[in-house]
């Protein structure tokens, strides 16, 4: 597995956060996402963040996973800076080049928006990191399982999701192989225009998607030769029992939320 790649991964440990129910887990994220759209200070962002690292800690998440899993939104991040800084007006103007001026209300609005999202990706690894992909997909697969009435078939609905996430790391390191294969080939992706780079990329696509599909079937026999069957009543070698501990995390999170919505941090 390359390691440069987070998104997906599951970090083996014996942490209180490892050992959660994945279902209150689940549950605590959301509730923690919500609460980030509903901050509008950075002061409670400072917080959030600080409850974010402190979390890894007690996880005992190395802090380079942290830092190479907010590698993938540094261009989103600066896309967002780019248009908060040049497109939002208000406030002290900043400098100017000719007509485009920079002015503290869009360079607020802006770091304010990227301090979100990096606070948003972190409890998202959180959950990833520390979750196995199987007991994610148990998890998953009970909050859809309502749907079920509907004539949903929640329980394959949830094995993509997890399968889809748990290949997100696969895929990336099958990219990279490839890219390192052209380039001992004589390839060039660095030169050029923008477009002549995107063409660059044309011969990585072909043979990514010839092996993304057949890693899929890979996957399929292994799940047949295993007794997977869609449809069939599935069964589980360990009951996903909720315990005082787990309700006790979540009232952790839940109190945390409150105090912070009280006091207006």
């Amino acid at each position: 597995m390359n390691r440069s790649i987070t998104m997906g991964q599951y970090i083996p440990g014996n942490s209180i956060l490892h050992r959660l129910n994945p279902r209150l887990k689940i549950i605590a994220l959301v509730l923690l996402l919500v609460f980030l759209f509903l901050l509008d200070t950075f002061s409670a962002l400072g917080a959030s963040l600080g409850l974010a690292l402190a979390l890894f800690a007690l996880a005992g998440v190395p802090f380079s996973y942290l830092l190479r899993g907010l590698r993938p939104v540094l261009y989103i991040a600066l896309f967002a800076l780019i248009i908060y800084f040049f497109f939002t007006s208000g406030g002290v103007v900043l400098f100017r080049i000719g007509f485009i001026t920079v002015e503290s209300e869009g360079v607020e609005q802006g770091l304010f928006i990227v301090a979100r999202l990096v606070v948003l990706v972190l409890f998202s690894l959180l959950l990833t990191l520390t979750t196995t992909p199987l007991s994610l997909t148990h998890g998953m697969s009970y909050f859809l399982k309502p749907l079920s009435h509907i004539g949903l078939p929640t329980e394959e609905v949830a094995m993509i999701m997890a399968v889809a996430l748990r290949f997100i790391p696969t895929i990336m390191e099958e990219s990279q192989r490839l890219m390192r294969a052209q380039l001992a080939r004589g390839a060039d992706f660095e030169t050029g225009s923008i477009f002549r780079k995107a063409g660059s990329l044309v011969p990585l696509i072909v043979p990514l998607f010839v092996s993304a599909f057949r890693r899929a079937d890979e996957l399929a026999l292994a799940m047949e030769a295993r007794g997977y069957r869609i449809g069939a009543r599935r069964t589980r070698m360990h009951e996903d029992v909720i315990m005082l501990k787990d309700w006790a995390a979540l009232a952790i999170v839940i109190i945390l939320i409150a105090l912070a919505l009280t006091f207006d941090l």
